[in-house]
């Protein structure tokens, strides 16, 4: 896809010409979902070549982080419901990126690792993340992408 298409792709949603949004206009939760569908847009036409969306991405960098935790710790880290999160994590080890093992210290859980295939993913997806965030910073400005990020680091 061409640069101008894509950035057509991933245009700020204006509302319909002439239609007001009334008091929604004070209301920071309409505005936050906005640039989250907007955010959420751009993220998965920047990752389309990995096929992976904005939940996966962030199990697989949790797992990362953390190799070896189980799922109830990943699915309170992230605030995924546990159900989804077990069909996320089905997703993910039928692309062989992460592999489920019994734990050590509970065999009622599983520890979730990243495998090689994982790993090598993972590397790609960040530099297809990395641009994704650069075309953040490109729509907002670097100053008030990094200063709504310090924001919303104090609430999650």
């Amino acid at each position: 896809m061409r640069t101008a298409e894509k950035a057509a792709a991933t245009e700020w949603p204006t509302p319909k010409e002439g239609l007001g949004i009334g008091q929604l206009e004070n209301h920071l939760g309409y505005f936050l979902r906005r640039l989250q569908i907007w955010v959420f847009q751009d993220f998965i036409q920047t990752l389309r070549p990995m096929k992976v969306r904005p939940a996966q991405y962030s199990v697989l960098l949790v797992i990362e982080a953390n190799p070896g935790r189980s799922q109830a710790a990943i699915a309170q880290t992230l605030s995924i419901e546990r159900a989804r999160l077990a069909r996320l994590l089905h997703v993910l080890e039928k692309r062989k990126w992460i592999s489920r093992r019994a734990s050590a210290s509970d065999a009622r859980s599983h520890s979730l690792y990243l495998t090689n295939d994982g790993e090598k993913a993972l590397t790609r997806i960040k530099i297809l993340a990395k641009r994704h965030e650069a075309q953040l910073a490109g729509f907002i400005g670097p100053r008030r992408r990094q200063q709504l990020l310090d924001l919303l680091r104090e609430f999650g």
